[in-house]
């Protein structure tokens, strides 16, 4: 009688304790408060630009696979491919309860559905003519176009957020643009409608990356739940542009297994690259995932030159040179930033106070319990 009624008393516990331990993970991972917590707390400044800049020397392998060797040369269509595909796996993760909830709208309703709108076309208008511009320029080209983001991401901030940045991050920008610049020059080929391209993807590019970065800093969005509520207006726009920038004929691409494949790895890192985008953006700043791009193309040339016997020129290795030692500059003021403010976000964990030893005296519930706490 005895030894059931401890049964019992310990069963009742240990589904109280399981309970209690549900209801945590639940406010963990499915409010906005535990989810932008666990993001903070497990994807940190330099976790997601290492991730973010893995996946896009990645991705840009495989859409050379996809457009060089298996000749699929329909830059929207292909976004539209990697938006699509992500917005599947994000219906996935929403069936299965794994997609964080939206934050609680700290302003009317309306306002803050024009605001996600407004982020899902520029997304659209900055993936697609990103695109565009890589097919239509040299890459030399395409790359001097992305250093006229990043004053107009510094300048947009201070119109819009009033946001400053010190002198030690200017010059050390200044150094960046310059390195870029000559890393990229022997490469630079100039044609009027990718120079359009080119030009009229520089506004909506910078102001996707402030909204994002904003948004997630700001209202407490979590890069998956931004993702599942832009990327539907992003489908829509981009099948808006895709008559007007592709190429004819995508209906009567022979498709065939090694296309199907190469486009599906594609797709999927498409997916992780906006992902790891996303999560850059909201560890860091617009500027900075600016400058890890720029970070990227330098060490891509430095991979041609060091295992594909590519010969970039002296002049070349030297600006890139000088761009990666302004982007070390940069990053470790902005990662020092970073941490500051992100110590003063998480909140502080309580130290478990300490109990006094049992006495033979106490009941044997409170055994019960004890033990039912440690399970």
């Amino acid at each position: 009688m005895i030894l059931n009624s401890i049964w019992f008393s310990y069963s009742k516990l240990s589904g109280r304790a399981l309970e209690e331990l549900r209801s945590t993970l639940y406010n963990e991972l499915r409010t906005s408060e535990g989810a932008k917590r666990q993001q903070q707390r497990f994807c940190g400044p330099v976790v997601a630009m290492v991730f973010n800049f893995m996946v896009a020397v990645g991705i840009i392998m495989a859409n050379k696979l996809v457009m060089g060797r298996i000749g699929f040369n329909f830059p929207i269509f292909l976004t539209l491919i990697h938006y699509i595909t992500a917005w599947s796996l994000l219906a996935i993760f929403k069936a299965f309860s794994l997609l964080p909830v939206s934050p609680p709208s700290k302003t009317a309703p309306s306002h803050e559905s024009h605001l996600l709108f407004s982020l899902g076309t520029v997304m659209a208008f900055a993936s697609g003519l990103a695109n565009t511009s890589l097919k239509h320029n040299s890459v030399g080209f395409y790359q001097m176009a992305k250093i006229a983001v990043t004053p107009t991401i510094v300048l947009a901030e201070f119109i819009l957020f009033r946001k400053t940045i010190s002198f030690k991050k200017v010059l050390a920008l200044a150094v960046v643009s310059v390195g870029v610049a000559v890393a990229t020059v022997t490469d630079l080929q100039f044609n009027w409608f990718g120079a359009l391209v080119a030009i009229a993807w520089i506004i909506p590019s910078a102001i996707n990356k402030i909204l994002w970065s904003n948004l997630q800093q700001q209202g407490h969005w979590t890069a998956l739940a931004l993702m599942w509520k832009t990327t539907p207006t992003t489908v829509f726009f981009l099948l808006v542009l895709m008559p007007w920038l592709d190429p004819p004929g995508v209906l009567s691409f022979q498709w065939n297994l090694n296309s199907i494949a190469a486009v599906l790895i594609s797709a999927a890192l498409g997916f992780l690259l906006q992902w790891s985008g996303a999560l850059a953006l909201g560890a860091t700043s617009a500027t900075s995932h600016v400058v890890l791009g720029q970070f990227k193309t330098c060490m891509i040339m430095f991979g041609g030159y060091l295992f594909f016997d590519s010969d970039p020129g002296s002049t070349s290795i030297c600006g890139a040179v000088a761009a990666l030692c302004g982007m070390t500059v940069y990053t470790s003021q902005n990662l020092q930033k970073s941490g500051e403010s992100l110590s003063k976000q998480l909140p502080k964990q309580n130290l478990p106070s300490s109990r006094p030893k049992p006495n033979d005296g106490e009941s044997l519930e409170s055994d019960v319990k004890d033990a039912a706490n440690v399970v």
